[in-house]
């Protein structure tokens, strides 16, 4: 097996998951208020649909791409109307009395973790962005064989997680110093953040 195209998914993953977007918002709104583990679960979401898209690339999956390509509005419908709606909850949201104990408060795992597993898939642009880069790299080409492609999918994978393990780290060291009122300020400014993604995505439809 050649390391390096282990490597090159692990920066290509590590890559495409660190820009501070709706879900990198909602991934610091959920662990500053909910805590660490809740903060990571959102996170892998985003790192599931990031190695499933990376999976169509790699395989050159024509048929799935063109299909998502596609449906490429009504995905964005779909995603833009959802960050809305999540957006006004996370802005109506009420902090919970302490932000110490590292507790899901009432939101499982599961339900973290599909929410932003949701949301990534109905963001044409994740695909976009492996099939552009997988192109412009030329890695298609080096992954002719499944294995290969196999080896690229768990390197996105992994890159992806890592940086999501390395916010929801990082911010949960803040956690303990954001009380009630300024956890309510969080989930105000997050909200508004998610619910403008929302609507520019639906503004960018309109247009």
């Amino acid at each position: 097996m050649d390391i390096t195209i282990l490597l090159r998914g692990i920066v290509i993953g590590f890559s495409i998951a660190a820009p501070v977007g709706p879900i990198g918002v909602l991934c610091i709104r959920r662990t500053l208020g909910d805590g660490r583990t809740i903060g990571f679960a959102s996170g892998m979401g985003a790192a599931t649909a990031d190695a499933l898209y990376g999976c169509v690339a790699a395989f050159g999956l024509t048929l799935v791409s063109d299909f998502l390509i596609g449906q490429k509005f009504w995905l964005s419908l779909i995603g833009g109307l959802f960050l809305i709606t999540l957006g006004v909850k996370t802005f109506a949201s009420r902090p919970a009395e302490s932000a110490s104990a590292d507790s899901p408060r009432g939101r499982g795992h599961v339900a973290a973790y599909t929410s932003t597993l949701f949301l990534t898939l109905t963001n044409p642009a994740t695909i976009l962005s492996f099939l552009v880069i997988f192109a412009g790299l030329g890695i298609v080409n080096e992954t002719r064989n499944s294995f290969a492609a196999f080896v690229l999918v768990v390197g996105v994978f992994i890159g992806s997680a890592l940086w999501w393990l390395t916010l929801s780290l990082g911010v949960g060291f803040f956690r303990d110093r954001f009380n009630t009122t300024a956890m309510a300020w969080v989930n105000r400014i997050s909200g508004i953040i998610i619910t403008t993604f929302g609507i520019v995505a639906l503004f960018t439809l309109i247009r």
